[in-house]
């Protein structure tokens, strides 16, 4: 019998996300299975009927994984299990979407997501008894059992970038350049991008900082002949005072923002040098994924179909020793991936004279 198998994409999107569905589709193909794709993460399992679109190779050429986003949509709020109602209350929807999924007569499902959507999709699984396999998303390389995941290249390419862009006008001006970068709760982006581009500062909310200390090491880099400096700063970074820098929408979510323009007030204050920032927030998301994004998404994006064919569910697919394995969901969910502070990386950069302003 022809296998049914559904892909949706859940969370924040990324670079890469594409050449995940496209690796599926013709990996799926040559097994002569169909894929059908779910709009819009689980909100496209509770819509009635629900809202998929069949995949096939005539979807997913080669310019499909050159594309950032998701051609499948994805949903970033709205926890199923208690999912916001117009008069304020909430309502569990989770069996609304185990429904659909029986109404799609699927025979398994490949959820994209990082470790909010994996752990969703893990318990419904569990309350409905459909086959799950997932496969690692998040820019901010968070997630446990898995050396990367898809995003976080394209992230730290986009990073690198603008501090190779932000060096050249801050050397103009005499000027300390301030950049905010996504990381939400892990400094990966901060820590990588900034020793790639250069960084004389780097904060990332694993190490303590105080403005002294960041003080400290621009005044040195000012005395050393230089008239710039350049310092980068993980959106998750909490104030001097400990608490964590958020802004409230319109919509009532509190969302990081605002570190990176209170950090370069208070140097600015401290030192008198000029200073700017810039914010690049989902910049980071939207653009062509590198080549080492494109590569992860095809190689995990095969194997979780291969996964499928072994019957092996509950698994995630990860990079591990230059290679893909699988492990189990819920330890990936568990071993959530800090930034080591006695890394090799922390290492370098300290090595390298930058300060983390501790």
């Amino acid at each position: 019998m022809t296998k049914k198998i559904g892909i949706l994409t859940s969370g924040g999107d990324c670079a890469g996300l594409n050449a995940v569905i496209r690796a599926v589709v013709h990996r799926a193909s040559l097994l002569g299975w169909e894929v059908t794709g779910i709009t819009d993460g689980t909100q496209g399992l509770i819509a009635r009927p629900p809202a998929v679109r069949k995949l096939t190779l005539a979807d997913v050429d080669a310019n499909v994984m050159r594309m950032g986003g998701t051609i499948l949509g994805s949903i970033s709020k709205g926890n199923p299990f208690a999912f916001p109602q117009p008069d304020g209350s909430v309502k569990d929807l989770s069996d609304d979407i185990i429904e659909g999924i029986k109404i799609l007569g699927l025979d398994a499902i490949i959820g994209i997501g990082g470790d909010g959507s994996l752990d969703i999709l893990n318990t419904l699984t569990k309350r409905g008894g459909f086959p799950l396999v997932g496969i690692p998303k998040t820019v901010d390389n968070d997630l446990g059992e898995t050396e990367n995941s898809i995003g976080f290249d394209t992230a730290v390419s986009v990073a690198t970038e603008a501090l190779d862009r932000l060096q050249p006008t801050a050397a103009s001006h005499d000027r300390v350049m301030v950049l905010e970068v996504m990381g939400r709760d892990a400094g990966h982006i901060a820590l990588t991008a900034g020793i790639a581009g250069g960084a004389d500062v780097i904060l990332i909310p694993e190490i303590p900082y105080t403005i002294e200390g960041i003080v400290k090491k621009i005044r040195a880099v000012k005395s050393n002949d230089r008239n710039f400096a350049l310092v980068v700063v993980s959106e998750a970074v909490k104030t001097p005072e400990g608490e964590k820098k958020q802004q409230e929408f319109v919509d009532g979510q509190k969302r990081y923002g605002g570190i990176g323009q209170l950090i370069g007030e208070e140097i600015s204050r401290a030192t008198g040098f000029e200073t700017r920032v810039t914010v690049l927030g989902h910049v980071q998301r939207g653009c062509p994924p590198t080549y080492n994004d494109r590569l992860l998404a095809s190689a995990l994006g095969v194997h979780a179909v291969d996964l499928i064919a072994a019957g092996k569910f509950g698994r995630m697919v990860a990079w591990k020793n230059r290679q893909v394995v699988d492990v189990a969901i819920e330890d990936a969910i568990k071993a959530y991936q800090a930034v080591d502070t006695d890394s090799t990386l922390v290492k370098t950069a300290r090595a390298l004279g930058i300060s983390f302003g501790d």
